[in-house]
């Protein structure tokens, strides 16, 4: 892929204190990658870890990623879903308008991880 193309991927998680938390959102990272290795992906968290958004964002802006698409791995459509995150990327739109910036849905509304999470649940 040209560098000017490069599409990158910020897998967006709460943060916590304890760096062990990190380990799932990680996971979920390298397995992106496996699934779709033109893609530059990155983890990035709303508090209590870094790096932020913003951070990340600057980062893959500066590798030559040019399309941007900010997953959401929130279970639940809570204050940082709803009122943090659009400001955050309003301020991202505003600082890097050549870049494109998707955001996904977050991921405990999307059918498939309800379906995963109910089967988890009832496993016996």
């Amino acid at each position: 892929m040209a560098i000017g193309n490069a599409r990158g991927i910020i897998l967006l998680a709460h943060g916590s204190r304890d760096e062990r938390w990190r380990a799932p959102i990680e996971a979920v990272a390298a397995r992106v990658t496996a699934l779709d290795p033109q893609a530059r992906v990155v983890c990035a968290y709303m508090e209590l870890a870094t790096p932020d958004l913003r951070t990340a964002a600057a980062a893959l802006i500066a590798s030559g990623a040019r399309s941007l698409r900010v997953v959401p791995l929130f279970l639940g459509m809570g204050k940082h879903a709803r009122e943090d995150l659009p400001l955050q990327l309003e301020a991202l739109r505003g600082s890097w308008p050549d870049v494109h910036f998707k955001l996904a849905n977050i991921v405990g509304e999307e059918p498939e991880l309800v379906e995963l999470l109910a089967r988890i649940a009832s496993k016996s």
